[in-house]
């Protein structure tokens, strides 16, 4: 084959638009559907003027902020179930760090990003250049070295010629269901301006798609032989469920052999709410249905989960003596937690050659009726405390987190994608948004980003610009991040934000007195400062970027408000005041480092409390 004279950006470029991808439901798509871009001297010059000249193959949407941009575009990557992989390119010194953040985020969910910052000069001839950080001893260290922990894939370009082997390989990380996470490439200015020979076949049409492993005979024959032996079997659904495409197969999985199914955070939507297997959300964040089940089962298939301390409630939660966890993970890593049994393969092509393998095992009836009871208490609680109720109000209390969550969740329509992540709404969109329909939600809970949740709206609106984004976020992460409400109106990506107002960081104030410590620095009236009692009006501020905003007091308002919020034209937001002591309970153990020695009583005793509860490890 021939060559093509281009500089370093112009072949990165073409290469990504030489991509193709197989979408979960067999159609093929452009792998790389865009670029979100914030240009400075590091990358508008040469990355800026390649994407520019293909603008029509590559759309290049501005954000606001870096890091936005780069939360966006992982949401968006999310929302497609890992099968295609938004872009975010930034300039150098602070542009780049500021998506430090976005790929923290990618890697705990194990999310494919790819970021594309501007770099110093490889001859060091200019330098120290405008936003360098010298180091001394090491001078080939830039910022970008910041990016190491938080990527799968690092590699700074140096020479052009190293750019036909590097890029694939990014693109091949992002794409393993094993090692998925975020690839970044640090591109100094002048290599990006520098033009080399590419062979035609770096440019040329390449199409991916995802592998699925096969389980090994062995690993498969212990899973079965533990299962078969199981008289409380336990199916703990994780986010790998959605990546796989494992819906289906779980459902029959589930169906076959009778075998009740929690979820996590990231694997809620896996099984529709009203499912009769389905025995809701586990963990801190879960409810006491899932948890009692998972304190008695004597085998958990743990499905495409990363097992972290909210799911397994610090790895207290499982207190069968005998019990064994089932690893059923792409990554060995995952699989082996715990001295878990593991069994590597993809999740959907683990689960159906379970299901062949325990051909018409069922499991005893007891126990399925069991989580039936469990099942239906928690259903009778989430359906008490989401109450429609306006008395509250009218005494002077605000509406409650749940009852906000509750209104939003009997009033959904086909098609409704909830977002959320840090601060309060985790444990209340995890327990009281009852999914109808599959891959219905995402609560960014690996990395608890305050600030996801508007960016991630964005990006998951353009992903899915057929369905409605329904945003939850308090004020916290509001205040930390908000200016992709004006991206989303410029865009054209119309979402509903529901901002609840609880005067502050409510529920770390709520972790701070539960440990016997005293309100300090979390709500605004514990704050130091002469104008504590100063508040945001926040349907102000989402009219001056654009959004189409009103300001509600009761669950009959919001409820009126999400009428015009859905015929609403461009993003919506609804501003209101909730509880910051009112929350969902149910959930379990979670260990935090509570002081040994202090000078208040309360805290020595929460500090006991810990250290009673840690005696339920698991340690190894």
């Amino acid at each position: 084959m021939g060559t093509q004279r281009l500089t370093v950006a112009q072949a990165i470029v073409a290469h990504l638009i030489a991509q193709t991808t197989e979408l979960g439901d067999g159609s093929t798509a452009s792998l790389f559907p865009g670029v979100y871009g914030i240009f400075g001297h590091g990358n508008v010059t040469c990355l800026g003027h390649a994407l520019e000249e293909r603008k029509d193959e590559l759309p290049t949407w501005r954000g606001q902020n870096e890091q936005g941009m780069a939360l966006a575009a992982t949401a968006y990557n999310k929302a497609v179930r890992r099968r295609q992989i938004m872009t975010a390119t930034s300039s150098i010194g602070p542009g780049a760090t500021n998506m430090v953040t976005a790929a923290g985020v990618a890697h705990s969910n194990r999310l494919p990003l790819l970021l594309l910052a501007g770099d110093t000069f490889a001859s060091r001839t200019p330098d120290p250049v405008l936003q360098q950080v010298e180091h001394f001893g090491v001078p080939s260290t830039t910022v970008n070295d910041s990016f190491r922990p938080v990527a799968r894939y690092w590699d700074r370009i140096t020479m052009p010629d190293q750019l036909l082997t590097s890029l694939p390989q990014a693109i091949d990380t992002m794409l393993d269901p094993a090692d998925c996470g975020p690839a970044f490439l640090g591109l100094p200015q002048d290599v990006q301006a520098m033009a080399f020979d590419v062979p035609d076949e770096f440019v040329a049409a390449q199409h991916h798609r995802i592998v699925r492993a096969r389980p090994d005979r062995g690993q498969l024959a212990a899973a079965v032989d533990a299962l078969r032996s199981a008289k409380q079997p336990l199916i703990l659904a994780g986010g790998g469920v959605h990546y796989s495409f494992a819906e289906a197969a779980l459902l029959a999985f589930a169906e076959r052999h009778r075998i009740p199914v929690v979820e996590t955070v990231a694997g809620k939507a896996s099984l529709v709410a009203a499912h009769e297997l389905n025995a809701g959300p586990i963990g801190v964040t879960g409810c006491e249905s899932a948890n009692a089940l998972a304190a008695q089962a004597d085998v958990v298939l743990a499905v495409g989960s990363r097992l972290e301390d909210f799911t397994t409630g610090s790895w207290t939660l499982f207190q069968h003596p005998d019990v064994t966890i089932i690893g059923l993970n792409a990554a060995r890593f995952d699989a082996r937690k715990r001295r878990s049994l593991p069994l590597v393969a993809d999740a959907r092509a683990g689960l159906e050659e379970l299901t062949d393998a325990l051909a018409d095992w069922v499991v005893d009836a007891a126990w399925t009726e069991r989580a039936a009871t469990e099942r239906a208490g928690y259903h009778a609680y989430i359906d008490k405390i989401a109450a429609p109720s306006d008395d509250s109000v009218a005494a002077g209390e605000p509406v409650t987190y749940a009852q906000v969550v509750g209104a939003v969740d009997r009033n959904k329509q086909p098609g409704d994608y909830v977002l959320a992540a840090a601060g309060g709404f985790p444990g209340e969109v995890n327990n009281g948004w009852r999914a109808d329909e599959i891959n219905s939600f995402d609560c960014e809970y690996g990395f608890s980003c305050m600030g996801y949740e508007i960016a991630g709206g964005w990006g998951a609106k353009m992903a899915m610009p057929d369905r409605e984004v329904i945003v939850f976020v308090g004020d916290g992460s509001t205040m930390m991040l908000n200016s992709d409400l004006y991206s989303s109106v410029i865009g054209g990506h119309k979402m509903i934000v529901i901002i609840c107002d609880n005067g502050g960081y409510a529920v770390i104030n709520r972790l701070q007195i539960n440990q016997g410590g005293v309100p300090f620095n979390n709500l605004l009236d514990d704050c130091k400062g002469p104008n504590t009692e100063v508040r945001v009006d926040f349907e102000m501020l989402a009219k001056a970027q654009g959004c189409n905003a009103e300001t509600v007091h009761t669950v009959t308002e919001l409820e009126s408000a999400m009428d015009r919020a859905r015929a609403s034209d461009r993003t919506y937001v609804i501003a209101l005041q909730t509880h910051r002591y009112e929350w969902t309970e149910g959930g379990t153990y979670w260990e935090v480092g509570v002081p040994e020695v202090s000078n208040r009583p309360s805290v020595v005793a929460a500090h006991d409390d810990v250290a009673t509860g840690k005696q339920g490890q698991r340690r190894a």
